[in-house]
């Protein structure tokens, strides 16, 4: 049986958690459409996060970009909407998700998404902080 779209984002665990380290994903061919007028968006979507405990399967990734190809929606809410899910999947600690979508009546349209691990950022400035002489 051949491959369906699905919103269901499977998930591996990261071989190197002790260490930071991106990964990136790039979308070209994403398609959706207009919620107003029923007709074709296009985007390229550029997905960079740091993983946590957990990665996103490729292919899980590329059937769940698949499934938005006859929905409509907005360029912002696809945007957030996809981060959402990604972060819900496999808690990063950081994400960006970038929509890239092509000109249409003349203007084109970026969208990014970012979300970082919450007290991550506090953490990150405890252990760079230089220690304090008394």
């Amino acid at each position: 049986m051949p491959s369906q779209p699905t919103k269901e984002l499977k998930t591996f665990p990261n071989p190197a958690q002790d260490r930071d380290y991106e990964i990136a994903f790039e979308v070209p061919e994403f398609t959706c459409l207009c919620p107003l007028t029923g007709q074709p968006d296009f985007a390229k979507f550029k997905i960079r996060y740091v993983p946590d405990e957990l990665c996103v399967e490729l292919k899980s990734l590329k059937l769940y970009m698949w499934s938005y190809r006859d929905e409509g929606a907005f360029h912002e809410k696809v945007t957030n909407t996809i981060a959402d899910d990604i972060v819900r999947a496999i808690k990063p600690r950081k994400l960006t998700v970038e929509g890239d979508f092509f000109v249409r009546g003349g203007i084109g349209t970026l969208v990014t998404v970012t979300h970082e691990k919450k007290g991550r950022g506090a953490k990150a400035a405890k252990k760079s902080a230089p220690a304090r002489r008394k």
